[in-house]
């Protein structure tokens, strides 16, 4: 699914007028149809609800679904029309007229002072007084009313955006001067800024409403963010051949796993198996070789000559992708090994976890990376590589400028994981769960990645289409061990039923 900026939505709701030969009015009445139908689902007639509405084509909305909800039953309505330039757009207008000629709504236009209502949680506030139609923070008295509408507990429904937070980046602008929402309610795509933890308490719940814009409009309109659903997925699955045999699948090398975290490689290999690679080879200290050949008798096991860590990263045969990190620690010998692989090996790597903290210990190793290697950072990791960041805002950002710059992919753990591709492009994950927070995740999503790549896919492509794939199988594995209950063993064996349930519906 495309994620549009702002500018962009005004361009398909304009083709979208031009193209079904409807005016901008007739599709205002259109998405305040979806809101109404959207706010009539979840409460009764007998609901005070009170609607702010701003000067733009967001208040018209606002007042579309007043006359609307007014139709439905809806008595106790209270409406405030803020117009204190003087000025509504010409739809807002248009939608003030119709309202003005309904008998017994409560209404008032609030041109001068204003003395807000009484509000209390027992309440449904409706905020149409912005949404994409202003830029920059608030201002003047609309700060003081937004303070009144977050203080006073009352239940916040926003109209496709909630006032005061930008469809994009919101930098240097505090969320205390922003409507705080529980449920957003959006038109037909995400927003960028949806994708942000910092906003989380800004959006609360968010909801796509269909109402139905131009699709030959959306479909030629490039975009640099994606948010990956199985629509994205399916059609990149490849299905299996009758006559195919293991190395068709390929052959996966891990460095990984050291004395005491034997663990995180034997999860790395599990998830690398489970979803699809023909062959998986650990490459870790002597000492642990019992505890993976046990654990995991299908994978191969090739002893490094230390007893407790890695100090030989040399790749001896033909592997389609070499995987490093899980459980790697970050013993001097060991990081010596690692840059000893990256100054010899050329083929793009999957990076994870203590590979990435042994490249906090030496910096100069990011400009060896061979080109489109794949790193997996959590939060604190990618702070460490990079700096530290003040926000979700701020961290994505810094991962398209590196992306850009060590010509790597980037994949940005977290909620709405983000792979980041070395053009820039963003893809968020829409798969997963809390529950996936768990010890050994990350090193299955590295295994999963890693599948796909031994598989032949992209690495691009083997990065979002492995996120997806861990995502969808931390949700069956919710299903049934519940959120709490997930380990990441439960995550690397419903990767196989996850790519079954995906490529049945091809």
């Amino acid at each position: 699914m495309k994620i549009f900026s702002s500018e962009l939505i005004k361009e398909i709701d304009k083709a979208t007028c031009e193209n079904q030969g409807i005016t901008s009015l007739e599709l205002m009445e259109r998405a305040a149809s979806a809101v109404s139908c959207e706010i009539v689902s979840r409460f009764t007639p007998a609901q005070r609800i009170v609607i702010f509405a701003g000067p733009h084509n967001n208040g018209g909305d606002a007042l579309a679904v007043a006359r609307l909800l007014y139709e439905q039953g809806y008595r106790k309505l209270e409406v405030f029309l803020f117009n204190v330039m003087g000025r509504l757009s010409h739809d807002c207008g248009e939608e003030k007229k119709s309202l003005d000629s309904i008998e017994g709504i409560d209404f008032t236009e609030v041109t001068r002072d204003f003395q807000p209502p009484y509000l209390s949680e027992k309440d449904v506030v409706v905020d149409g007084l912005f949404g994409s139609g202003i830029k920059g923070p608030l201002q003047k008295g609309f700060l003081t009313l937004v303070k009144y509408i977050n203080d006073s507990g009352a239940y916040v429904i926003s109209i496709d955006l909630p006032s005061g937070l930008s469809g994009e980046f919101n930098e240097n602008i505090s969320r205390r001067d922003m409507v705080h929402a529980n449920l957003t309610l959006t038109f037909q795509f995400p927003r960028l800024s949806f994708f942000f933890e910092e906003n989380q308490d800004v959006i609360g719940e968010w909801k796509l409403l269909d109402i139905e814009l131009d699709e030959k409009k959306i479909k030629e309109t490039a975009v640099d963010y994606i948010l990956v659903d199985e629509r994205n997925v399916r059609p990149l699955l490849k299905k299996r051949d009758n006559f195919s045999g293991k190395r068709d699948f390929g052959s996966a090398l891990f460095f990984a796993g050291s004395w005491g975290m034997a663990g995180a490689a034997v999860l790395a290999a599990r998830g690398c198996l489970r979803s699809g690679a023909g062959l998986a080879t650990v490459h870790s200290a002597k000492g642990i070789m019992p505890v993976v050949q046990t654990s995991l008798p299908e994978s191969l096991f090739e002893p490094d000559r230390n007893e407790n860590y890695i100090t030989d990263m040399s790749v001896h045969h033909r592997h389609q992708v070499v995987a490093v990190g899980p459980g790697l620690g970050v013993n001097e010998k060991t990081i010596d090994a690692l840059e000893s692989l990256l100054m010899t090996y050329k083929q793009p790597l999957v990076l994870d976890a203590d590979a990435l903290n042994c490249m906090v210990k030496r910096p100069h190793l990011l400009s060896v990376l061979p080109s489109y290697s794949i790193i997996t950072p959590h939060v604190g990791e990618f702070d460490r590589l990079f700096g530290n960041h003040n926000s979700n805002e701020e961290r994505l950002r810094k991962a398209i400028d590196m992306a850009k710059y060590y010509n790597i992919v980037i994949v940005l753990k977290g909620h709405y994981t983000a792979t980041v591709k070395p053009t820039g492009r963003v893809y968020f994950n829409s798969t997963g769960n809390p529950g996936m927070a768990t010890a050994g995740s990350g090193d299955v999503l590295t295994g999963v990645i890693a599948a796909f790549m031994a598989q032949g896919y992209k690495p691009e492509q083997a990065a979002f289409l492995g996120a997806f794939v861990h995502g969808m199988a931390g949700d069956l594995a919710a299903e049934k061990w519940g959120q709490a209950g997930i380990l990441a063993s439960d995550i690397a064996d419903f990767c196989g039923i996850a790519l079954k349930n995906l490529i049945s519906k091809k």
